[in-house]
């Protein structure tokens, strides 16, 4: 069985960022890259909003810059996810904290894991929303909102997320299609007036996408306005960009049998440290979570890196304190 000091989940900016600190502490990590090499931000065009770019960064760029870095400092980058996940702590043949095994079989004793697997936004389930990815399809009206100053864009969701992607944008675009599937929003009365009281967001209720069109990119949403099946109304609007705000998804089913999360399955830690709990309430130590899988409240690349840095200090100090 492999024996490493610090494995990390993840290769988003929270793993990349937590794999050059473990690095240059001498903490020798590994990280495995998981399903989306890169995380989220591959799936996006430009970057504008990290420190460091000042006229922006293609994300598939961005997630390269960080790799060399991480590998520079001699980290160990291995393709494949981790299918298993376990705690060792009270088997005293093993020294490390955790067993893991990747996917080719290889079993890993670790002393310490960051967890950095991020989430995963929430789609429609669309073939236009692949078709159209990158070319006016987002699900992050922050980091993609700059685009579309002065332009006319929808928002797809009901609940507190759409509304703050729909005001965020209002800020920006000339128009913004909050389009809702019920008659009602399911956000807090404070975000709904803020919304209602919005000159340029028409909130249209009852409504539901079922395509996108367009020839280099989103030019329009194909909606059908339903109250019931004997009702409904196929109606087309002439958009340029189409933000999903419909939650995200916590990769955190690998973990789910050790770790507390919450109601949405994002992975709870301590909070002001990334130390991860269990379902107790107690810190598991040597545990850690960074980024996304962690975050349900802000999701961007900068947090998701500062993370990743707090996690491999800790990961460095409990190593410490256990040689």
């Amino acid at each position: 069985m492999e024996q490493v000091k610090c494995l990390i989940i993840g290769s988003g900016p929270a793993g990349y960022t937590a794999a050059i600190y473990a690095s240059r502490a001498g903490l020798k990590p590994v990280l495995y890259s998981g399903l989306q090499p890169g995380g989220q931000l591959t799936t996006t065009t430009e970057v504008e909003n990290f420190p460091g770019y000042p006229q922006g960064v293609d994300g598939n760029q961005m997630m390269m810059d960080l790799r060399e870095q991480a590998l520079r400092f001699g980290s160990d980058i291995r393709d494949g996810s981790i299918s298993r996940f376990s705690l060792t702590q009270n088997n005293p043949e093993l020294s490390g904290n955790f067993i893991l095994t990747a996917e080719d079989g290889t079993e890993i004793e670790a002393q310490t894991v960051i967890i950095a697997t991020g989430a995963s936004a929430k789609y429609l389930g669309l073939a236009d929303e692949e078709k159209y990815r990158g070319m006016g399809v987002s699900a992050c009206a922050t980091c993609d909102g700059f685009f579309y100053r002065k332009r006319t864009v929808a928002v797809v969701g009901g609940g507190d997320t759409a509304c703050e992607d729909a005001l965020y944008l209002s800020h920006l675009a000339k128009k913004v299609y909050l389009i809702v599937r019920k008659p009602y929003l399911r956000a807090s009365k404070v975000m709904q007036q803020r919304v209602f009281e919005a000159e340029n967001i028409e909130i249209l209720f009852e409504h539901n996408t079922i395509g996108l069109f367009g020839e280099d990119g989103v030019e329009g949403a194909h909606l059908v306005k339903r109250k019931d099946e004997a009702d409904e109304q196929m109606v087309d609007i002439a958009i340029d960009g189409f933000f999903l705000a419909i939650g995200h998804h916590p990769n955190s089913e690998l973990f789910k049998d050790v770790v507390a999360t919450d109601d949405n399955g994002f992975i709870k830690t301590l909070a002001d440290r990334p130390c991860v709990l269990d379902k107790e309430g107690n810190v598991i130590p040597g545990l850690y979570a960074a980024g996304d899988v962690a975050d349900p409240v802000y999701r961007q690349a900068i947090v998701a890196a500062a993370s990743g840095c707090k996690a491999a200090i800790e990961a460095e100090r409990h190593l410490a304190g256990t040689m």
